[in-house]
């Protein structure tokens, strides 16, 4: 039988990742099936290249799903982190490796016996962050770590943000990627390593007074801790390391803004019943009286940019909010889903920086080790080419028999960094090494 690699999901993250699989099926006569629950989506993502076709499919239709992913040889998911599970137990049930770029989560972890039972690989967080992050961070590690330099401190920095050409709203901010995870990010607070302490930052507070970075090229940057960043202590072999932390980087004066977004509530996830025809500014009023929210209104608007930047979003607008949304999240990520969206040639960006301070010799170092991608319009996406590339190498590299691993992996191991880094280099995908003696 051909080899057959399965694509489910055709959105705007997976352009990249659909064309450079395009090409190298072509070249290997591979086929390609590209799946979406939108088969005019599917279809004009697949342009009518050779070797393959487009199929529309409910993920929900068991059966539907599962005739396609029998008949595959290897699985790449681009769904929604919620779906990857419904997908990841048919991958299992009939032996076939599956790739996806989303995290690692307990439901992947708790079949993890029963993949590595099987024989096949499920490679996960295989994109941007996490993916080219891990990828880049254990290969400076490693290589530190053989001519014998001890690491105390690690800081990894991603953000994807909006080219300094097309950066023209209060926000300094356009949406590349999932308007959703951007509305919620941070919503867990975050616990990272400090000097030797654990701290913990609750979500109320991960917007303040936020420490900065200076990135090559590109100026200085504003970031917040992801998540619990101790879980990767482990997984990069980094124990009794004084500092640790992951971060997500912004321009400066988005973090003022949303940390009033934040302070006034309105990324609450508490249902709220709209009446028809409410215009933003009346849902908005309604807000402020009801949470008693109106005294810290005023005194937001007292800082210039927040005031610039409420009215850019258009909190006095009569635009009426469609009825489907019940959540102050959702009305925000729908208001921002329109007023940062990229225009048909704005160029977005990916910043990456790591960070690492070790010691060699009696001697203290410090390493940051950056990479900057700029996209070329809005399909073509820095954010879709970071995520997509790495994915779609893995596929390839495994193909070709160049990944040897089975099991539930992230790309933390040599024989998934190397090959995968060498190919995102030939694609322009690099990163330049700084290092200071301190």
């Amino acid at each position: 039988m051909p080899t057959e690699i399965l694509i489910i999901g055709a959105g705007k993250s997976a352009t990249v990742l659909i064309q450079y699989l395009q090409n190298k099926a072509v070249e290997n006569n591979w086929y390609i099936v590209l799946a979406d629950g939108d088969v005019k989506v599917a279809e004009a993502k697949w342009n009518q290249a050779p070797n393959g076709h487009a199929v529309g499919v409910d993920i929900n239709i068991v059966a539907d799903r599962q005739a396609l992913i029998q008949k595959a040889t290897v699985v790449v998911s681009m769904l929604p982190p919620t779906l990857h599970f419904l997908v990841a137990q048919d991958c299992l049930l009939y032996s076939k490796s599956l790739f996806t770029a989303s995290y690692v989560d307990e439901n992947m972890r708790g079949i993890a016996s029963e993949i590595n039972a099987k024989q096949i690989l499920f490679l996960c967080e295989m994109g941007l962050d996490p993916g080219i992050d891990h990828m880049s961070a254990m290969e400076l590690i490693h290589k530190i770590q053989a001519k014998g330099g001890q690491i105390t401190g690690f800081k990894s920095h991603c953000g994807g943000l909006v080219a300094p050409e097309s950066d023209n709203n209060p926000w300094h901010y356009k949406i590349s990627w999932n308007a959703s995870n951007i509305v919620l990010a941070g919503k867990a607070g975050a616990v990272y390593v400090e000097k030797g302490q654990h701290k913990t930052v609750a979500y109320s507070h991960l917007f303040e007074n936020a420490p900065s970075v200076a990135v090559t090229l590109y100026g200085r940057y504003c970031y917040y801790p992801n998540r619990n960043s101790l879980n990767y202590i482990d997984t990069y072999a980094l124990q009794g390391v004084i500092d640790f932390v992951r971060t997500t980087l912004r321009h400066p004066e988005f973090f003022i803004g949303w940390n009033a977004i934040v302070q006034l509530g309105l990324t609450e996830e508490i249902p709220i019943q709209l009446k028809e025809n409410v215009s933003i500014t009346n849902w908005f009023s309604n807000h402020l009286d009801q949470n008693k929210l109106n005294q810290l209104y005023e005194s937001l608007l007292t800082n210039k940019t927040i005031k610039l930047q409420f009215d850019y979003l258009g909190f006095n607008s009569d635009t009426i909010i469609p009825p489907h949304l019940n959540t102050p999240a959702q009305i925000i990520q729908w208001i921002v889903e329109s007023k940062w969206k990229l225009a048909p040639n704005d160029k977005d960006l990916v910043l990456m920086m790591h960070e690492i301070n070790y010691t060699l010799n009696g001697q203290h170092f410090l390493v940051q080790s950056s990479m900057a991608q700029k996209g070329q319009d809005a399909t073509y996406t820095a954010m879709a080419t970071t995520v997509g590339l790495p994915l779609a190498m893995s596929v390839c590299a495994y193909l070709k028999g160049l990944i040897p691993l089975t099991g539930l992996h992230i790309p933390t191991h040599p024989s998934i960094y190397t090959p995968i880094l060498k190919s995102l280099a030939e694609e322009g995908i690099v990163f330049e090494e700084h290092t200071t003696t301190l």
